[in-house]
């Protein structure tokens, strides 16, 4: 797997972590709302990560009160919008890296 597929992985990893606490933060307060958690796995061999999201069991702190929750998802928000910077950052590497090479070859 090629430098930018792993890093197409990884924006795509982030766009969905931060998709998936931005659903939690704003159904918090709806009733009978369960919230959404996302799990990441490497590909081992072929590079990038493989995104699953699952649904948290509902538990007695609904509508809202457990606030520790809400925080942990406005931190996770900032960490994937890090993360998607940072992938982001590698496939322009390669994009430059690959440029160069063509420009030497030509």
């Amino acid at each position: 797997m090629s430098i930018s597929s792993t890093g197409l992985s990884g924006m795509r990893a982030a766009q969905m972590q931060l998709d998936t606490t931005a659903h939690n933060v704003a159904n918090a307060r709806t009733p009978g709302f369960q919230r959404q958690t996302v799990t990441q796995t490497a590909q081992a061999g072929s590079g990038g990560v493989m995104v699953q999201i699952a649904q948290e069991p509902q538990t007695a702190a609904a509508n809202g009160a457990d606030f520790g929750r809400l925080a942990e998802d406005m931190v996770t928000q900032h960490m994937s919008v890090y993360n998607f910077a940072a992938n982001l950052r590698s496939v322009e590497a390669e994009d430059r890296m690959l440029g160069a090479l063509l420009d030497t070859q030509a």
